[in-house]
């Protein structure tokens, strides 16, 4: 099969045949930061190689109802839905190809910000919130949130939330910048058409135990309680529950109010703050700033990498790659891997002319 060469399915069977080798030596555990990593590592490939044996079962298993069946009633579409699967597959190794950097294959944090357009950003935002979390959905991805600030009429100001699988931050940071609506205003009285902006961001998930460089410090972070407006009912707003941490020496701010206690948001914002604390080392490394985060864009007109137009036409265009459809409805219900898979494709070459 062309594809199990393509993707090098013995190289990763011999690396999984090595790494299970290396499991089963009695000093293994010895190290477990270590081994931790191996185990990791190995379950990855044993997932990908999983994946392209069943690819390769799918395709023989469509030769042989061929030869077998072959001109009976219901042969043809049998082995069509096969070839049609296999596809999606190959389709799916190749984006997953792209995944090298160095945390592309971390779980991702999405934090999406109204911007110029008042009530309707504020719609928008939770728009887009709904939109990535379909998309999550979709993938088979494990969704958490940690913040969300509502606005005072409708919508949200803000909200923040965890997108947990594998190659997660890889696909999704691709949806990083800001994001323009055009549509008749369901809050105009005079059902005028408005343009409204919000910004996404999205950091790769770190997780407490991780090696990295960044050393938080205690004395340079300034930890305020506060009551949650979150899910919870009576309890979360009676007790101080949510944590607002401020790292004083970079202005990042974070925040959680979706758990139950203060121990629980304070590990949550922790990961957030150290999540976004690494994502800003990898800005300031010049060989990856344009590969890593790209240009930052003001949250208004002429900054958007992505429109979406509800009237006077129906269309959603991103700027970066012109790809383009008319089929708003499904994007918004989180149809985003035609416009995710181009940007994956371009970017080696928009990240070098950043």
């Amino acid at each position: 099969m062309r594809s199990r060469c393509v993707f090098d399915y013995d190289g990763k069977a011999r690396s999984v045949a090595e790494l299970e080798r290396r499991t089963h030596d009695e000093a293994f555990w010895n190290a477990p930061d270590a081994a931790q990593q191996v185990m990791k590592r190995l379950a990855a490939l044993r997932e990908e190689v999983d994946a392209m044996s069943a690819t390769a079962r799918r395709l023989t298993d469509a030769r042989e109802t061929l030869e077998v069946l072959g001109d009976e009633e219901g042969a043809a579409a049998e082995v069509d839905a096969l070839i049609d699967a296999a596809g999606a597959d190959v389709d799916a190794f190749e984006m997953a190809a792209n995944f090298d950097r160095e945390y592309d294959d971390h779980g991702a944090i999405v934090t999406i910000h109204a911007g110029a357009g008042g009530i309707d950003a504020a719609d928008w935002t939770q728009m887009l919130a709904r939109m990535y979390l379909r998309w999550a959905e979709g993938k088979g991805f494990a969704t958490h949130l940690a913040e969300e600030s509502p606005a005072e009429e409708a919508g949200l100001k803000s909200v923040t939330f965890f997108v947990r699988g594998r190659n997660a931050y890889g696909m999704l940071e691709s949806e990083r910048g800001v994001h323009r609506l055009v549509r008749i205003s369901p809050f105009d009285q005079q059902h005028r058409r408005h343009t409204s902006f919000a910004s996404v961001d999205i950091v790769p998930e770190i997780a407490g135990d991780e090696k990295t460089t960044i050393d938080i410090k205690p004395e340079d972070l300034r930890i305020e309680t506060y009551k949650s407006g979150g899910a919870g009912g009576q309890y979360v707003n009676k007790t101080e529950s949510a944590i607002r941490i401020t790292h004083v020496p970079t202005g990042i701010i974070v925040a959680s109010q979706q758990e139950r206690s203060q121990m629980q948001n304070r590990e949550v914002a922790m990961t957030m703050l150290r999540s976004h604390l690494v994502a800003r080392e990898l800005e300031e490394r010049e060989a990856k700033l344009a590969e890593l985060r790209g240009e930052r864009r003001a949250n208004e007109w002429g900054s958007q990498i992505r429109s979406y137009v509800l009237q006077p036409y129906t269309l959603v265009k991103d700027h970066r790659t012109d790809v383009e459809t008319g089929n708003v409805a499904a994007v918004l219900d989180g149809a985003l891997d035609a416009f995710i898979w181009p940007y994956l494709q371009q970017r080696p070459r928009l990240a070098g002319a950043a």
